[in-house]
């Protein structure tokens, strides 16, 4: 029987492997491909420990798994697929590295290891070590340690290996940490002749094993690079006497303490010392042990310094010109919807927004939901200052957001602190829709204005992630977002609450439902030979529900043109489709966040913006909000974005069956670059 759908942990590899074409793409600059490098490592490390620590419980525990996860069908055939991906992945990794670092050297940029260093190189990377570095590391002698010290996630080891020359026999093994945690891992050394000389903190501890073991007697010392990757997993039980707060702080404890689901090491290590870390961290030839080269942890190059020859950058941020002609952002929404489209526009409009409002006298109370903020959050300032001018101020902070628990937990201690009421969730619900309400004295009447986001609330990532956030003072809007609140704030006593939206579609339960009568509407369309179509723009198309509506659509002639980021379950070779899905993938120097629903309608176009993308996570297991633009001049903006990365020619690729990644093909059409297309478009409004 012909499959039906992509797996979607294969999907995923592909699309890394589109992260790892930009890395190859000469044409980016040298310091991004570095960074994309950086972005692909990252990407597989969390891969590694949620997705591959999902399928590795799942053939420990077989049918048992069930009632706590969704089982793949056939997770050691996954898994086999999965680990033969990866390598051939790596191998194109240590291809491209190869290729960039001899980029580098045509740049005068030059990575220097510890046994390539001049004299006053030498000289330097000891002072160096005394005087930054020898505090911050502890080498631990594993050999004599009864208990295999728990090696954290994200960190760097070396794995040393000690002898003498006077005995063959005699050796002795440790480890250390490399404190990149703690210190730059990039060190400058000194150099002439407009050279830049570089040396990477492991290199560092490497020129001085000689100092830090020389009282042992022995006088060989060689070092190995080595990470492992643990299961990510917080597995919050049903012990309802265990409240929500100490369970996730015992979910972070156990998972710093997880089981190793992978080992990436330098393929020149000794065998012998290779053998040993396999024993002590009861690893097999079962589990994802990954040889590779001399460096590893390649997440820290997203930081890697920019030493390279400045070119001229298309980037710029824009502020909306209603909004620069006003002194206040809040009279503008108070008069008129407004859509920022991050990070071509301004994110201090949104941050300007609550700092109004939290100085304002008439406004009375904001109330927010929180999935991630920036460490050092503007946002949650504003809120903070909100509070003590008074304002009744509710968070909605999901301590659950993967990764952001302790952070999370973190805000909820600063918040409450300043009286601030936080919610912290649903019982086996995500809280991930992104709205504001806020409520201030006009007159004698009361007035609702806030925002609706397909993105996090975090300063920083609204830099880099592409996201739509509306602006507005609809009052049908603003009454359906004080319904989701009171969902949030009681989710016993308003069970119904959240179904009750008149405009807003929520989720779990019914973006599900509603997409399926406007793709029914679309069908009805095609069976009376009227245009019938669809664009749909999401990270993650997964939803076997939806996708055989997308199915039954194209077999009747509706025009399905898809963007997705990520994830993508679709086949859209199959005969009966007749040509009519078409589906790209865009990833260029911005992640591509948003997600946009439109529908043909007859010509009376449907347009939704939304934080929800279509998987079963986001469908059923998550509080989310869709909400439709009506504004004909935003709807408008809406289309033409999307039609511009649709001929996108530059940064698109085809997603097929076949998980090519080829790029879609220019028939002779101008170059069309969508990020830098958009950029100029947004410019002239």
């Amino acid at each position: 029987m012909k499959k039906k759908f992509i797996i979607r942990d294969i999907s995923w590899l592909s699309f890394n492997g589109r992260v790892l074409q930009e890395a190859a793409d000469t044409s980016n600059p040298l310091i991004e491909r570095i960074h994309f490098l950086g972005i692909f490592s990252n990407n597989l490390d969390e891969f590694f420990r949620v997705r591959v620590a999902t399928l590795k419980r799942m053939l420990e525990f077989g049918s048992k798994a069930e009632l706590r996860m969704h089982l793949e069908k056939n997770p050691k055939r996954i898994m086999e697929d999965i680990n033969q991906i990866v390598l051939l992945q790596q191998n194109e990794f240590n291809r491209i590295w190869d290729e960039i670092i001899r980029e580098m050297k045509r740049n005068n940029v030059f990575i220097k290891t510890e046994k390539q260093l001049t004299l006053p190189q030498q000289k330097f990377v000891q002072q160096y070590f005394d005087s930054e570095v020898r505090s911050n590391i502890i080498p631990l002698m594993i050999e004599s340690i009864p208990e295999f010290p728990n090696l954290r996630e994200k960190s760097l080891y070396l794995a040393v290996q000690m002898s003498s020359s006077a005995n063959a026999y005699q050796h002795k093994f440790a480890v250390i940490e490399v404190p990149t945690r703690v210190m730059n891992r990039f060190v400058l050394l000194p150099s002439h002749n407009n050279q830049t000389h570089i040396i990477l903190l492991e290199d560092v501890i490497r020129f001085n094993l000689k100092y830090i073991f020389g009282h042992m007697d022995l006088d060989r010392f060689n070092a190995w690079i080595f990470k492992v990757t643990r299961d990510a997993e917080i597995d919050l039980d049903n012990d309802v006497s265990t409240n929500l707060i100490q369970k996730i702080e015992a979910g972070i404890k156990k998972r710093k303490r997880g089981k190793t689901v992978r080992l990436v090491y330098d393929k020149e290590i000794d065998s012998i010392l290779l053998k040993y870390l396999f024993k002590r961290l009861n690893l097999s030839s079962k589990d994802s042990v990954i040889p590779g080269g001399r460096i590893h942890n390649f997440m820290d190059f997203m930081n890697f310094p920019d030493v390279f020859p400045k070119k001229k950058s298309h980037r710029k941020i824009i502020t909306l010109s209603a909004l620069k002609d006003s002194p206040r952002v809040t009279d503008v929404v108070l008069k008129k919807d407004v859509l920022l489209c991050f990070p071509y526009h301004s994110f201090d409009s949104l941050i300007d927004l609550l700092r109004e409002a939290a100085m304002d006298a008439n406004v009375k109370s904001i109330k927010i939901t929180a999935y991630r903020v920036a460490p050092s959050s503007k946002v949650m300032n504003a809120l903070i200052n909100a509070a003590r001018n008074g304002k009744q101020v509710t968070v909605m902070l999901e301590l659950r957001a993967r990764f952001h628990e302790e952070a999370n937990l973190y805000w909820k201690t600063i918040l409450e602190e300043e009286g601030i009421h936080v919610l912290i969730g649903i019982h086996e619900m995500k809280v991930h829709a992104k709205l504001c309400v806020i409520r201030k004295i006009v007159g004698n009447r009361s007035k609702k204005y806030g925002f609706i986001s397909t993105g996090n609330l975090d300063e920083n990532t609204a830099k880099i992630y592409t996201d739509f956030c509306l602006l507005t003072s609809n009052a049908t809007i603003m009454a359906d977002i004080e319904r989701v609140f009171q969902y949030l704030e009681k989710p016993k006593e308003n069970k119904n609450m959240i179904d009750e939206c008149s405009k807003l579609i929520t989720c779990p339960k019914n973006l599900r439902l509603d997409m399926s009568k406007l793709i029914d509407f679309e069908i009805r369309q095609a069976k009376k030979g009227k245009q019938a179509g669809m664009i749909l723009k999401m990270n993650s198309l997964s939803d076997e529900i939806l996708i055989d509506h997308l199915f039954e659509a194209a077999r009747f002639g509706v025009k399905i043109r898809l963007i997705i980021r990520g994830i993508f379950c679709m086949l859209t070779d199959l005969p009966k489709l007749k040509n009519h899905v078409q589906a790209i993938s865009i990833v260029d120097e911005y992640l591509e966040h948003s997600r946009v629903f439109i529908f043909y309608h007859g010509g009376n176009e449907k347009i939704f913006i939304s934080s929800a993308d279509w998987m079963v996570r986001n469908l059923d297991h998550r509080v989310e909000v869709t909400c439709p633009v009506n504004n004909i001049k935003l709807k408008k903006e809406l289309k033409d974005i999307l039609n511009l990365q649709w001929h996108d020619n530059v940064k698109a690729r085809v997603l097929d069956d076949q998980l090519s990644n080829r790029y879609k093909p220019n028939t002779g059409e101008k170059k069309l670059r969508s990020q830098i297309a958009i950029m100029k478009y947004l410019s002239e409004k």
